[in-house]
């Protein structure tokens, strides 16, 4: 089925991130097949990833998606979206798309569905409190084959640091196939924080997901003790050589 969407292209400086200011809106309704009802996709145009001036890094291809009915609405400005996106630039990562959907579950599994079949990491942000129309939690594992609570426990254990609100999030993180989805709070401030607390592991997790050797070191000086990890060959689990 086609369906409506409005597309949002922003024109940016390689490696900077979608910024509001330079926000250029097409605000023709056109008809595209396989978009997701209810969305306005976004595309980053010439922002690529850097890594301190470096080249993009393989397999490091990101989609974001905010989750908002006032932004969705145009009655509010999505900050946490920019705020993400220039910290995923700065990490290395393509940023491939940009999504905004309202608070409604089955648009955000549907922007989630598509997102995941072309980048690795699919971040969110918004929808993951208590409020009746926080539902990103449920729409993330709906999509998902396994839910990571380690991650989305360790986002809660660091944002107590900063306020003990943070443990009122229900924000959680996942897999599908070979693509890492990960739910973020929807404050600029706790979105950026709360990926920064993953960003160590992200890589690592990314490799394991797409069955590649890793290395991880258990010594309690960071590396006197690398051990190598081989997913198994039934994909349920890490044998370690």
């Amino acid at each position: 089925m086609t369906l409506p969407t409005r597309t949002i292209e922003f024109m940016t400086e390689r490696g900077a991130a979608p910024d509001a200011g330079h926000e250029i809106e097409s605000r023709s309704e056109r008809a595209t097949a396989g978009a997701t009802a209810g969305a306005t996709v976004v595309t980053t145009g010439a922002a690529t990833a850097r890594n301190g001036g470096g080249a993009s890094l393989p397999g490091r291809r990101a989609a974001l998606i905010t989750v908002s009915d006032s932004s969705f609405a145009g009655e509010r400005v999505d900050l946490s979206g920019p705020a993400v996106a220039k910290l995923l630039i700065a990490e290395g990562f393509l940023l491939v798309e940009q999504s905004l959907v309202p608070d409604e579950q089955e648009a955000i599994s549907r922007a989630l569905l598509r997102s995941a079949e072309g980048a690795r990491l699919v971040v969110t942000t918004g929808g993951t409190g208590l409020a009746p129309r926080d539902v990103t939690p449920e729409a993330t594992r709906q999509v998902c084959d396994r839910v990571l609570h380690g991650l989305a426990e360790l986002m809660r254990a660091e944002g107590r640091r900063e306020t003990p609100f943070a443990a009122l999030g229900r924000g959680v993180c996942g897999s599908r196939g070979a693509t890492l989805i990960v739910n973020l709070p929807g404050s600029p401030r706790g979105a950026v924080s709360s990926l920064k607390t993953l960003l160590p592991l992200i890589p690592h997790a990314l490799a394991l997901l797409a069955g590649e050797p890793v290395t991880h070191s258990h010594g309690a000086d960071g590396g006197a003790e690398d051990s190598l990890v081989r997913p198994e060959a039934g994909g349920s689990g890490a044998e370690e050589l």
